[in-house]
């Protein structure tokens, strides 16, 4: 599921993708989307997009000047969520992917698209729209606020469930998800199973000392030596590590992921342990999970990251390439002699099979295999097994019908006799 991150990359990507591009006409919906239309409708506007935790919100934005009678005049923000599997495209309208749900269409010829694409349809956009009012800030572009929010509620009940159930909370930390969490707490070396405001409760005294300004931080930089290394700060550094990896954006239609799997150092990474929390999500840790592990966790069967199969080294690409060649040229000699290789196997597996049937000496008959009287040469039928049991089934219902004839043939004699005593 995309989190922080990845949404946030994806409005970069709108927004370096729509510099300087005009969109025209309406919004258009696929048919099978269950979300809603976006009543907007402008001969020219712009597209601009910003991010916040796991939202992302584009402005439609009409170009002054060019605005006529029955058009939308003001901006519009649709406010995106992207479920499992959402992320946006900008293509040519030949090249439209086919799960685009939400299209905006460039005045370009021939025309561009920006699309919203979601496979497993698990995203939804809301027009006129805003943030999300349960939400905190966000851990990546709202450092400040997000730390004051976590440590302000401290007393919240929410606090007394496990650090790696709390992280998952978006009203505290918007923008974490099920990889950032694993790897937040492999980093602070902290058990996921232990109390959340155990680990917090250590920051707070400082926090209130930085409100009644009993003690001057740095706000505008990276904070104090201290600051960086608790715990509220990897929140914040971990998913930058993240965006840091590709400042063009985010295009998962072309991405290599093979940077990001190596950047792994515990999500679904070999020699780690995983468990389920209360929520039913897995979670990856090293070492013992902590006092507030629930009694009936189990650990899930999952298939474990290999970071090999990822790096692409010089001599991978190399053999990729010769594996392809080779397919392409498999390919090519299968085409020319007119048979696939299924049809290929296939025909040697009969032809096997006749050199077999005339090697064997007449007369000698596989099961499944009878005897052709008028040519003497073996055919299919039945088996000798079955013809014996028909063969005996004749000869005990030859035998019904003898006995009972031998029957009846007594009870009459019986009656006759009796009838002649009386």
């Amino acid at each position: 599921m995309p989190e922080g991150p990845e949404l946030h990359m994806a409005s970069l990507f709108v927004n370096r993708m729509c510099a300087g591009v005009v969109f025209s006409g309406d919004v258009e919906k696929s048919e099978v989307s269950k979300n809603p239309n976006v009543p907007f409708r402008c001969d020219a506007y712009r597209i601009t997009a910003r991010s916040r935790g796991k939202e992302v919100c584009l402005t439609l934005t009409p170009i002054k000047g060019q605005i006529k009678a029955a058009q939308t005049a003001e901006p519009m923000d649709v406010v995106f969520r992207f479920g499992m599997s959402g992320h946006f495209s900008f293509t040519s309208v030949t090249d439209l992917p086919k799960h685009a749900h939400l299209r905006f269409y460039t005045t370009d010829c021939p025309p561009r698209v920006l699309s919203f694409v979601d496979t497993r349809r698990f995203g939804r956009w809301h027009p006129s729209g805003s943030w999300q009012p349960d939400r905190g800030p966000c851990v990546i572009l709202e450092y400040e606020s997000f730390r004051g929010n976590v440590l302000s509620h401290l007393s919240d009940k929410a606090f007394d469930r496990p650090i790696c159930e709390m992280l998952l909370n978006q009203k505290f930390f918007n923008g974490i998800g099920n990889y950032l969490r694993a790897e937040i707490l492999y980093r602070a070396k902290i058990p996921p199973f232990v109390k959340a405001r155990s680990v917090l409760e250590s920051l707070e005294t400082k926090y209130k000392e930085e409100v009644t300004g009993k003690e001057k931080t740095d706000h505008a930089g990276e904070g104090s030596r201290s600051e960086r290394s608790d715990f509220l700060r990897l929140c914040h550094t971990v998913p930058m590590e993240v965006v840091e990896m590709d400042r063009k954006g985010y295009e998962p239609q072309n991405a290599d992921y093979s940077g990001f799997v190596t950047w792994l150092q515990c999500y679904n990474v070999e020699g780690m342990n995983s468990l389920r929390d209360r929520n039913g999500r897995t979670v990856w840790f090293k070492g013992a999970p902590g006092p507030m592990t629930p009694k009936d966790a189990k650990t899930p069967k999952t298939k474990r990251i290999k970071k090999t199969d990822y790096t692409m080294t010089e001599e991978k690409k190399q053999s990729k390439t010769s594996n392809n060649i080779q397919s392409e040229e498999r390919t090519g000699t299968s085409k020319q002699n007119g048979r696939t290789k299924a049809q290929r196997k296939t025909r040697a597996s009969v032809l096997k099979s006749n050199q077999d049937r005339a090697k064997r000496p007449k007369g000698l008959l596989r099961v499944g295999e009878g005897t052709n009287k008028t040519s003497g040469t073996t055919r299919k039928g039945r088996s000798a097994g079955a013809a014996g049991k028909c063969a005996a089934l004749k000869i005990n219902f030859f035998y019904f019908l003898m006995r009972k004839a031998h029957l009846l043939q007594s009870h009459s004699a019986r009656v006759m006799e009796l009838e002649g005593e009386g």
